[in-house]
């Protein structure tokens, strides 16, 4: 399978689990790996036939508008949905940075998700939220 990789784009959303936090947009960055076969593409030179990265990166870019939210594995998520759904990738792996601890450079959330496991996925990720009574720390 091949890969388009969308590295360290730069948003800024509003994310944090304080509401104060949250009040403000802050700058992430989020990469995206997005497997699928360019063969056609290639053989072609035919961008219809692949996956536009400069579409992706414009959704991604303008899913911040109006929106928050408490968690960065939440958007994390909810980016691969993206990715799988609209642009019709097999397979995908998100990173979201966030700039917030002090002492660190930043942290992040990973999650990898493919189109063939996208139901069962989210039934998963429900009942993994069902079982998480809270978060621990202010800073998400």
């Amino acid at each position: 399978m091949d890969t388009i990789t969308i590295r360290e784009l730069e948003v800024h959303f509003h994310v944090g689990v304080p509401d104060e936090e949250r009040s403000r947009p802050q700058r992430l960055l989020v990469s995206v790996a997005i497997e699928c076969d360019v063969s056609a593409a290639a053989l072609a030179d035919d961008l219809s036939k692949t996956i536009d990265y400069y579409a992706v990166s414009r959704r991604l870019v303008g899913l911040g508008e109006g929106r928050s939210w408490k968690l960065i594995e939440t958007l994390a998520v909810e980016i691969a949905g993206i990715v799988l759904g609209e642009f019709g990738a097999a397979r995908v792996e998100v990173e979201v940075r966030k700039f917030i601890l002090p002492d660190a450079r930043w942290v992040a959330v990973k999650v990898e998700r493919s189109a063939d496991r996208g139901a069962a996925a989210g039934s998963a990720e429900s009942r993994l939220r069902g079982r998480i009574g809270g978060v621990p720390g202010a800073y998400r």
